[in-house]
């Protein structure tokens, strides 16, 4: 099968799933297996298709980003800024905190220990637990609110949520969701928090491995196919994001838990570990 059409199946599964709460990485590993594109390169490859997920939440949030930004450049000069926008701020960068850290000591195990099949299912089955736990929690005992409710020790907890998608099919969305949720967010806000907080770690994941194949030479050989395959991750991805919060206004994450476990099955009973 040509590259072209391996990056572009992989960017259109990187798209889809980095944003609904099925696991991005879990996917990828899965649809690698599939396709019999498993290789040396494919962790560096999957977190460069990332880079087209990410610009479309640059592109959908870009208005918050901007007002970020502002409230970042206004800190650094010593100016006033509203008390809901620093806040945000200072959630966003102590959030993105866990997930770097944790990155950096298992980056190893990532790219051997984890891109197993295996693995991605029982991850799956613990995910569709959190969900449903989270979802009951916040019926029973929460306040839902929105963004502005994010505090220091709140963003936290929920980038510690988000490093747990460090596991391949755990989720990134699914476990900032999760987390919001059970700390009294509405699904609607938790998500946009956990997409606004997925930007900074994504982006430095895809340079740093974008580099590292640039240095090893491989780019003159899958350079063209991986910027297709980011292309469609891109487009794909704006119309996940959207699909999704137009859907967690309304609906709980149990379709997804059962997705999930349905999915769990079918790999525990016809695909072999890698």
């Amino acid at each position: 099968m040509y590259d072209w059409v391996i990056f572009s199946i992989l960017g259109l599964v990187e798209g889809i799933t980095e944003f609904l709460p099925i696991s991005s990485s879990g996917h990828l590993i899965i649809a690698r297996e599939l396709l019999g594109a498993t290789g040396t390169n494919s962790l560096a490859v999957d977190s460069v298709l990332q880079l087209g997920t990410i610009l479309a939440v640059v592109v959908y949030f870009s208005k918050d980003l901007l007002t970020l930004a502002h409230t970042a450049l206004k800190k650094v000069m010593g100016k006033p800024v509203a008390v809901e926008d620093g806040r945000l701020l200072l959630a966003l960068i102590v959030g993105t905190v866990p997930a770097v850290i944790l990155g950096i000591l298992l980056e190893s195990t990532m790219d051997t220990v984890f891109r197993n099949t295996h693995l991605v299912a029982y991850a799956l089955i613990a995910g569709s637990a959190v969900f449903l736990l989270a979802e009951y929690i916040s019926k029973r005992y929460r306040t839902q609110t929105g963004m502005e409710a994010v505090g220091f020790w709140k963003a936290i907890l929920i980038g510690l949520f988000q490093a747990l998608a460090l596991i391949p099919g755990m989720s990134r969305s699914g476990m900032t969701i999760s987390g919001g949720l059970f700390l009294g967010l509405s699904r609607e806000a938790s998500a946009r928090f956990g997409f606004l907080l997925s930007v900074p770690i994504i982006l430095g994941a895809g340079s740093k491995k974008f580099l590292e194949l640039a240095g090893t030479g491989a780019l003159g050989t899958i350079g063209v196919p991986l910027i297709l395959g980011s292309v469609v991750a891109f487009v794909s991805g704006l119309l996940a994001i959207y699909i999704l919060l137009k859907f967690l206004r309304t609906h709980p994450l149990y379709v997804f838990a059962v997705y999930r476990v349905l999915l769990a099955v079918t790999i525990l009973m016809f695909l072999t570990p890698l």
